[in-house]
């Protein structure tokens, strides 16, 4: 027996082929401890040992195995780690993607390859569910360790603060008391500091700050703090400044970028206070700095994970919903955006027959061609999930850009994808909708951007609707029938109808056609054609079909039991679907509903729709011939609506056939169109001829009534004699039949 991962599955202690014992889950994990340090160590700050990081590393290392096979499954743990991880001085830019990468690579070989115990909390888990959950254990230990790391920077700017303070204080006693003891202060700070004057010529720093700035000479005389302007200042940094020379404010603090004399960027926490004089008017500007730039490297890359595809490099859904969010907030008066919503049609069959790795260069691919189409600066590309992608357009005319990107996505496409030697066509269907900020807000749009994709599907796929209010509500009505279709069939919701079938010659009540309704408890009552095809659709059609059979076998039977034993018994008709003539059950649940309701098979007629039976080969109409051989009757309902191969007729096991209305609609007057007698009497003669009765649907009127009687048909129902209702009509109509 093999594992889900394809390798053998090993029996709790078992050794390997040699004799020798399987790893124990310590020894598993303490080897991915070993893996981790060597990884890790060399990039962290850490002043442990390789033995003593080793050692520290290792409850770490049991902590996100438990977690991963925990039940149920919690990242708490993880989140545990990323600040552990922290606290050991795992701090440095590249720690983060050393350690994520360890984790990626062994964290499951190292806590499923080794003998477990069965403790509790503890499940065996298949390898594609140990991936998912090791990927959701990286996220968090990312978090976790972002969390931690902005902690450990506000206490140090904090510190900073302090010392911040504490220098400026100095400062001040200095210059009012003590030039020399000033200097003393400025010279020994750890921090950059500087003094330039309210006209903002740089006077004088310290080492710290000019070995920050990349040298003395980077502050050479003249130099004017004005020049330190960067396109990424905070908005209003110049406004701090006017305020602070001017004596209106005492300090500010901001984090500001700075370019070096050779182009490089430096990132630093910024406090400049005012010096006043004894007097107390504006004297000088102090400036404390210090150097954050690979803190701001780190939190940018972290950022730049967090909101950007893996596989692709696309935007992921955070990004796009963030950048949706900033136009739909930007006000009423703002210029109006489109959505458009992309998902790949039959990708998962791609993914299923090729493998992932195949799915992965494809959806590569196809992130390439979209990228090519989104070339505007107010249009945005995201990926949001495996085969779906979301585009945004803002702008005067969002909704025929929206659409005129749509076409280009799709024309972007239409060239297949060529993968190892395989050329793989691409389909998508997508959802354009458009709208005005104040209008609309973000789930809405979502919403029915999700709808509007969906109807394109449905309509064919390869193609885009734009959201239109009237279709989405009706795909939403659908949506929420489909959802209540399995509560109903519990509740009861469900009733039977009964159409009466009169014998043409006499015009005697032979029996009737069931129907069955859905009482909603929002929309009313629903017919058939409202809900059957998605029970088909959902698989409800199986159990919703037998509790029909069983209801008319129960009412056929109260209608024998109630009637003359001289007279011939009502027969019940009931419709067969698609999915229920290629139920393996099919011929077992119907024999058992019939004796379980003492009801003879004659008085059982199913109908089957001539498109369903029309090529249907020996083994599909194996069923029916088995139901026939029992004595029920096959009805081939909606004869002519199909391809009418005549010759088919002879290979079916049916008795009788179901002319469809729209033969007989030219009979409803006086005098009837003579097609469509020369039509209904060659059927009739032919199915007389073959032994098949013929029952006609639809009459309406006495006229049409008179000329199927003359062409010999032999039952009919329609609204001329009675419409569906309740069984005990039907049961007054017969009795009144036999009086």
């Amino acid at each position: 027996m093999t594992s889900e991962s394809g390798g053998p599955r090993c029996d709790r202690g078992a050794g390997d082929a040699a004799g020798h014992p399987a790893p124990t889950e310590n020894d598993q994990l303490r080897r991915f401890a070993g893996i981790w340090c060597r990884a890790v160590h060399p990039l962290a700050a850490t002043t442990m040992t390789p033995d003593e990081f080793e050692v520290y590393l290792l409850p770490l290392a049991h902590r996100l195995s438990a977690a991963l096979r925990g039940s149920p499954f919690d990242t708490e743990a993880a989140y545990a780690v990323g600040a552990a991880l922290v606290n050991a001085q795992c701090t440095e830019p590249e720690a983060l993607p050393a350690i994520l990468g360890v984790i990626d690579a062994h964290l499951v070989s190292c806590s499923s390859s080794a003998e477990l115990p069965d403790a509790p909390g503890h499940e065996p888990l298949a390898e594609e569910d140990a991936r998912a959950r090791c990927v959701r254990l990286q996220h968090a230990l990312a978090a976790g360790f972002v969390r931690e790391l902005r902690k450990c920077e506000r206490d140090e700017q904090e510190a900073i603060s302090r010392a911040a303070l504490a220098a400026r204080t100095e400062a001040e006693k200095a210059l009012h008391a003590s030039e020399a003891k000033f200097q003393a202060v400025f010279e020994g700070a750890v921090i950059g500091v500087g003094i330039a004057g309210l006209d903002g010529e740089v006077l004088v720093v310290n080492d710290a700050m000019a070995r920050m700035f990349g040298g003395m000479d980077f502050f050479r005389p003249g130099r004017n703090v004005t020049e330190f302007v960067h396109p990424d200042d905070v908005p209003g940094a110049h406004e701090f400044y006017r305020e602070l020379v001017s004596g209106e404010r005492d300090h500010f603090r901001i984090e500001k970028p700075h370019y070096r004399d050779d182009g490089s960027e430096l990132w630093t926490n910024l406090t400049v206070t005012l010096l006043r004089d004894s007097s107390g008017a504006p004297q000088y500007q102090l400036a404390l700095a210090e150097d954050i730039t690979e803190h701001r490297q780190l939190r940018e890359r972290l950022r730049y994970e967090a909101t950007h595809d893996e596989l692709t490099g696309l935007p992921n859904r955070t990004l796009f919903l963030e950048r949706l969010d900033q136009v739909l907030a930007a006000g009423a008066d703002a210029e109006r955006f489109g959505v458009c919503y992309l998902d790949l049609d039959g990708f998962k069959a791609v993914n299923d027959s090729l493998g992932h790795v195949v799915g992965d260069r494809m959806l590569k691919a196809v992130a390439e061609r979209l990228q090519r189409c989104v070339k505007a600066p107010d249009e945005l590309l995201a990926r949001v999930g495996g085969d779906e992608f979301l585009a945004l357009v803002t702008g005067p005319a969002a909704q025929a850009d929206g659409a005129g990107l749509a076409r280009r996505m799709l024309a972007a496409l239409a060239e297949p994808v060529r993968i190892e030697g395989r050329e793989l066509r691409v389909r998508a269907s997508i959802g354009v909708v458009d709208g005005r900020a104040g209008e609309i807000g973000r789930a809405e749009v979502l919403r029915s951007a999700d709808i509007t994709m969906y109807r394109a599907k449905a309509a064919g796929g390869n193609r885009y609707e734009i959201a239109d209010a009237d279709s989405n509500a009706r795909v939403i009505a659908r949506h929420s029938l489909t959802n209540g279709l399995p509560s109903a069939l519990e509740k009861g919701e469900f009733f039977i109808e009964y159409q009466p079938l009169v014998r043409l010659t006499d015009g005697t009540v032979r029996g009737a056609e069931a129907l069955v309704r859905w009482l909603h408890p929002v929309h009313g009552v629903l017919g058939p054609d409202q809900f059957i095809p998605l029970a088909e659709d959902t698989g409800l059609i199986v159990p919703l079909g037998r509790w029909v059979l069983e209801q008319a076998a129960r009412q056929a039977r109260e209608w024998r039991d109630a009637a003359d034993d001289d007279g011939e018994p009502l027969r019940v008709n009931v419709n067969l679907s698609p999915c229920q003539l290629s139920h393996p059950t099919l011929v077992s649940d119907t024999v058992a509903v019939l004796e379980s309701a003492g009801l003879c098979p004659s008085a059982l007629c199913l109908e089957v729709t001539e498109n369903d039976l029309i090529g249907a080969d020996e083994s599909a109409l194996r069923p029916l011939r088995q139901l026939a051989d029992l004595g029920v009757d096959i009805a081939l309902d909606d004869f002519g609506t199909g391809y009418s191969n005549l010759s088919y007729l002879r290979r079916l096991p049916v008795s009788q056939l179901k002319l469809d209305r729209s033969f007989t609609r030219g009979m409803q007057r006086a005098p009837a169109d003579p097609v469509d007698v020369k039509i209904v009497e060659g059927i009739v003669s032919l199915a007389h001829t073959l032994d098949l009765a013929v029952t006609v649907e639809g009459v309406e009127t006495a006229v049409q009534a008179e000329h199927l009687r003359g062409l010999g048909c032999d039952t009919a129902q329609g609204w001329y004699y009675a419409r569906p209702g309740p069984p005990e009509r039907l049961h007054t109509l017969a009795l009144a039949d036999a009086s």
